[in-house]
């Protein structure tokens, strides 16, 4: 059975906005990635396990406040203390968390069903930001990421490189919809590409 993705009914392909005169290059794209696997970890503060002897798919649970480490198929999001999010393309990624961290020591949760992400990119993907969210943007860097607000939707905010604008942006699906209209909407006077 095919999950069906929480902007299925609104999320529209196209070319919308200002748009008219412009080169491709110069749009917004906004997409809904689908299809991914994110289970946030907890560490137990009474656990005798150490979180930087942890390896997940290649990757250590960084201890740095906001800080992602990533390779091609998987991030991890430091979201608080003590607390990640993984978030990868791989189908197997559950089975070798839990095989990393047991019950003992971890709280293992796989919230992939209830979270809707957008990817936003582009010249002016830090202006539309910037449109709702009080983050200072022009301090944000690459493998940075942020709980935060857009428009009064709880968001976060995992910037994948900040040279070509390049943003995901995580939020409960049962919020999904109000942020794809107001991403959308703040996206309409640098014209954007639906995909």
């Amino acid at each position: 059975m095919t999950a069906i993705s929480p902007l299925e009914s609104i999320h529209k392909k196209g070319i919308f906005g200002e748009h008219h005169k412009k080169n491709k290059n110069e749009l917004l794209t906004i997409e809904e990635l689908k299809n991914l696997n994110i289970i946030q970890i907890f560490h137990y503060k009474n656990s005798k396990i150490k979180t930087n002897t942890i390896n997940i798919d290649g990757l250590e649970l960084s201890v740095k406040n906001s800080k992602v480490l990533s390779n091609e198929s998987t991030r991890i999001l430091w979201s608080a203390p003590n607390t990640w999010l993984i978030i990868s393309k791989k189908e197997n990624i559950l089975k070798s968390i839990k095989e990393k961290c047991d019950n003992e020591n971890f709280a293992i949760t796989n919230v992939s069903h209830s979270r809707a992400v957008l990817q936003i990119k582009g010249p002016q993907a830090k202006e539309v930001l910037k449109k709702g969210c009080p983050i200072n943007f022009n301090e944000f860097e690459k493998n940075n990421c942020v709980g935060s607000i857009f428009h009064g939707v709880t968001i976060v905010i995992d910037c994948i490189d900040d040279k070509s604008q390049i943003f995901n942006i995580l939020t409960l699906r049962s919020f999904g919809e109000s942020l794809h209209h107001h991403i959308t909407d703040a996206s309409l006077e640098f014209g954007y590409f639906g995909i």
